[in-house]
């Protein structure tokens, strides 16, 4: 089926909107952050029947319930909640039926960096592994603290904030040093730990390759390496940025100086012939 042109199709989306506030007598605005498409469309299948969702940019919807306030003027309080990703929901169902379907559809998600939590987090008391100068640190940003063994240890339960994140950023950076430790340690005395047992694989696999570069005997893996050694002229895929832009005034210097001599030949050949070169 051939598709509408675009003077069509382009309103169609403001048109169901207002379809839909008509056929509707009660509609919410939901959240849809961090909601994946798979979900999205299993939640519409669970709705079915029952209640419509519809997607679409904030300004287009703004712009719709704002026509619409004439017949029910109770939407502006939803011109408000324009903010993110949001959708309608209309039904003429219970609101509150409709709304514990929606929750019950939650699922807990990985977080990604720069996300805001849709829930309060709390770091609770304990001990930071961190040394006394840092004391400073957290009464700047108002967390009680005291000295315990040499370390600082928080004494109650913290509600994350931004200014607070910063905090877990020294005791990971403390976790992490503590990893490199005990995976140095354990590599050392040959004692297999979660923490080491990733650089043994690493170290086995490092001599394994050797042994085949030594040897006749080879696997998958070890081609590449035995490839690049034989011939390493045939990896080479450009020359090194910083060379090619050293030689590009010189070669571009030359371009134009056979362009020159191009053209002084081509004059020469002309005056001699009576002739041009495409003539």
């Amino acid at each position: 089926m051939p598709r509408e042109d675009r003077a069509t199709w382009k309103p169609n989306p403001f048109l169901k909107i207002i379809q839909l506030l008509d056929d509707y007598p009660k509609c919410f605005v939901v959240g849809a952050d961090n909601v994946s498409s798979k979900q999205m469309q299993q939640i519409r299948m669970s709705l079915r029947g029952k209640a419509v969702v519809l997607m679409g940019k904030n300004a287009m919807m703004c712009k719709a319930v704002r026509g619409h306030l004439e017949n029910s003027p109770a939407l502006e309080k939803l011109l408000p909640r324009f903010r993110g990703s949001v959708g309608f929901v209309f039904t003429e169902k219970d609101l509150t039926e409709i709304t514990d379907m929606l929750l019950a559809s939650k699922v807990p998600a990985v977080t990604h960096a720069g996300a805001i939590t849709p829930c309060e987090v709390t770091v609770p008391a304990q001990n930071t592994g961190l040394g006394p100068e840092k004391t400073s640190f957290f009464q700047a940003l108002g967390i009680t603290t005291k000295i315990s063994r040499g370390t600082i240890e928080i004494l109650s339960d913290v509600c994350l904030t931004m200014a607070v994140s910063a905090t877990l950023k020294k005791p990971h950076s403390r976790f992490l040093e503590c990893v490199r430790n005990i995976a140095s340690v354990c590599l050392q005395i040959r004692y297999p730990t979660v923490a080491s047992v990733p650089h043994s694989i690493i170290n086995g696999y490092k001599g394994v390759l050797a042994l085949s570069v030594e040897t006749d005997d080879t696997f998958l893996l070890a081609e590449k390496v035995k490839a690049f050694l034989a011939d390493p002229s045939a990896f080479v895929a450009a020359l090194p940025v910083a060379a090619a832009t050293t030689a590009a005034p010189a070669a571009a210097a030359a371009a134009a100086s056979a362009k020159v001599e191009a053209k002084e030949e081509s004059e020469e050949l002309d005056e001699d012939t009576g002739f041009g070169l495409f003539d």
